[in-house]
C-alpha cells in the first residue's frame, strides 16, 4: 500500500487536470482513459466534473454587397472537464505523462 505523500504543512497533495475540448464524445472518451489509468495505480480520483460548456458565436453577412440584413450565425462549443488525483504517486504522474490522447484534446495540468 502507498504511503500518502504530504507536504510540510500537513496537507495532502491533490493533481489538478483540466480538460478540454469542441466534441464532448472524444472528451468523455479521453476523460475514462485518464481515470483507468490513475485507478490502475490505485490512485484517489475525484470527478470527473462537468464546467459550464464556453460557446462563441460568430455572425457573418451572407452576401458582400447586395442583401445586408441576410446574415449567417455560426457557433463553436468548448466542453470542459475537471478531474483531481488526491496523493498522487510518482507512477501516477509518469503514466499520465506517457498517455496518448487524441488531437483536438487540450489538458492543463496543476499540482496543488
Amino acid at each position: 500500500m502507498a504511503t500518502a505523500s504530504k507536504s510540510k504543512t500537513g496537507e495532502i497533495q491533490k493533481l489538478r487536470i483540466r480538460v478540454r475540448a469542441y466534441e464532448h464524445k472524444i472528451l468523455d472518451a479521453s476523460v475514462k482513459q485518464i481515470i483507468d489509468t490513475a485507478n490502475r495505480f490505485d490512485a484517489e480520483v475525484v470527478g470527473p466534473i462537468p464546467l459550464p460548456t464556453e460557446i462563441k458565436k460568430y455572425t457573418v453577412n451572407r452576401s458582400t454587397f447586395v442583401h445586408k440584413d441576410a446574415r449567417e450565425q455560426f457557433e463553436m462549443r468548448m466542453h470542459k472537464r475537471v478531474i483531481d488525483i488526491l496523493n498522487p504517486s510518482g507512477k501516477v504522474v509518469e503514466a499520465l505523462t506517457n498517455l496518448s490522447l487524441p488531437s483536438g484534446v487540450n489538458i492543463d495540468v496543476k499540482m496543488m
